[in-house]
């Protein structure tokens, strides 16, 4: 019985797998499967948390130095297509200034994405919103400074 079991769960969780490839595509695929960045950051210099209306929640954590994101992570508690897009979001702000952060929108995360299906596309529009507040806090942080 136990070996049956064992192997309804392998096939299922094959199904699943080669379902979700052929969905996403095999970049999608791959974050999803070991996604990178995912973990939350003490004492951030810029924080957002975003509530989409799906209610997925996503966080974003930057740390800056010398005016660039030196480090970005994320936590979601969302579905994988979240995960996905804010795995992305968190890479694509390496680097970057508070001005080029600005130009990441979900048309950006999608495009590195290789393009999510149309219901799942308002993940990656929660990832660019969710990061443009951590942005948005960073600044009011460095002008409270001033």
């Amino acid at each position: 019985m136990s070996d049956k079991l064992d192997d309804f769960i392998k096939n299922l969780q094959d199904d699943i797998f080669e379902d979700t490839l052929k969905i996403y595509g095999e970049k999608a695929y791959q974050r999803w499967r070991n996604p990178l960045y995912m973990d939350s950051m003490q004492d951030p210099d810029g924080y957002g948390c975003v509530t989409g209306p799906c209610g997925d929640t996503m966080e974003i954590y930057l740390k800056f130095k010398e005016g660039r994101v030196r480090d970005a992570s994320f936590q979601t508690d969302g579905c994988g297509p979240s995960l996905i897009c804010g795995s992305f979001a968190a890479e694509l702000a390496l680097g970057k200034n508070t001005d080029e952060l600005k130009d990441i929108t979900n048309e950006t995360i999608l495009k590195v994405v290789g393009g999510l299906p149309e219901e799942d596309q308002h993940c990656a529009l929660l990832a660019a919103n969710t990061l443009h507040e951590a942005i948005d806090h960073y600044i009011k942080k460095i002008d409270k400074a001033r």
